[in-house]
């Protein structure tokens, strides 16, 4: 129970026992009924437990950071993030700051210079939700009696930049583009491409996905698993490429082939000699940044800037990223009328009503409807493609 002790004739202080058996003490008080009359009000918050060590609010931001960051229960990307905002913005403003010194004008103050800066508005909008985040776990720990940031309610109306439309392809488009793939990088990067534009999947799934993964049957149908503990290849900052879950538990799901992929993928893993279904020419396991830089822009970019390469590529759809071509997956199956809970299913997304996801089911007719209009797009691209081109007996097969 805490006690009044005076320390001078004009001075008191309470003083009061920690969990840990150390004595704590907080001076400043004129009088013994001061003093008294704190630990009244400080008895009352101690039993509605709001009650804050006025020690603990001197730890600093430095202090709590690294427990903090190992304490965090979220994906290796998100914690590299983490730690490189606290490395590059967070700590230098506020290391030396005490968790009590903090506050919602200060704070707001220092945003509206990252935002004056160069930094991208994702980028700041990211920082101060990392430092808000601590805060939050500070107030969970006692150090402070709530995060001081609050939301902002008045300011400066702020003209928001326009989204800029994601770019998507139509099927000839990617096959014209899987094909330049085939000549300038390889076959079974031509491949890559069209089993993401046919199916939807994320990078990490497809560059993650194993042989076992595979199921090819003799009528040329056949699906693929995105596995839930080990479904997808992450990169991680620092150390080596891994598998590990897919980005959500609904990730985890049975993508279902058209009959041309089922051909192309089984001509392809005929000759391949490795676990993993897409590799690199060297037989190592991709990376993302290298697969754009020497496969997918120069394909759908073209190459007229280079004076001599050593094959030229004509552009066909600039700017066209890897994850654009499950964006054309799902525009396509709008264009085809799939229905909303069946192209969730197949792209591993969340439906915001969860009633309807809940209660609703792909029948089989529904899902031979979407594969049916998949191949017809397939051949519908084939028929498209100018007279079949010497360098693209990779994909005739399935002609």
């Amino acid at each position: 129970m805490p006690w009044a002790e005076q320390t001078g004739d004009l001075s008191w202080r309470v003083r009061y026992r920690r969990e840990d058996d150390s004595i704590g003490s907080i001076p400043g008080f004129p009088d013994e009924k001061a003093a008294k009359t704190y630990i009244a009000d400080m008895g009352t918050d101690q039993r509605r437990g709001s009650w804050i060590d006025p020690v603990a609010g001197q730890v600093t931001i430095a202090e709590f950071a690294p427990e903090w960051i190992d304490s965090l229960d979220v994906d290796q990307r998100t914690e590299e993030n983490y730690q490189s905002f606290l490395k590059c913005h967070i700590l230098p403003q506020w290391g030396s700051e005490p968790f009590s010194g903090m506050s919602n004008l200060g704070i707001r103050k220092w945003e509206k210079k990252l935002r004056a800066g160069k930094l991208a508005k994702t980028t700041v909008d990211s920082i101060i939700k990392c430092l808000s985040l601590m805060l939050t776990d500070a107030a969970l720990e006692k150090i402070i009696a709530a995060n001081p940031l609050q939301a902002k309610r008045r300011g400066r109306r702020r003209r928001s930049k326009r989204t800029p439309r994601k770019i998507w392809a139509e099927p000839h488009e990617v096959l014209a583009i899987a094909d330049q793939v085939a000549r300038y990088y390889s076959p079974a990067g031509a491949l890559l491409i069209l089993v993401a534009a046919w199916t939807g999947a994320r990078w990490g799934e497809l560059v993650g996905l194993q042989r076992h993964n595979v199921h090819l049957f003799d009528d040329n149908t056949g699906f693929i698993v995105i596995d839930p503990d080990n479904g997808a290849l992450h990169e991680p900052n620092k150390g080596p490429l891994h598998l590990g879950p897919p980005k959500t538990e609904e990730s985890a799901r049975t993508i279902t082939l058209p009959p041309f992929l089922v051909i192309l993928l089984r001509q392809h893993l005929a000759t391949l000699k490795h676990d993993h279904v897409f590799v690199t020419t060297s037989n190592q396991l991709h990376r993302r940044s290298n697969f754009a830089r020497r496969a997918l822009r120069p394909a759908a970019d073209g190459n007229a800037q280079v004076k001599t390469p050593k094959i030229r590529l004509v552009a066909i759809k600039p700017g066209l990223t890897f994850h654009g071509l499950r964006h054309s997956h799902k525009t396509w199956m709008i264009d085809d009328g799939v229905p909303e809970i069946a192209q969730a299913l197949r792209l591993g997304h969340v439906l915001e009503d969860k009633v309807q996801e809940t209660y609703s089911h792909v029948a089989v007719a529904v899902e031979q409807r979407l594969l049916d209009a998949l191949q017809t797009r397939w051949e519908k691209a084939m028929a498209a493609s100018s007279t079949e081109p010497e360098h693209a007996h990779w994909r005739s097969a399935a002609a």
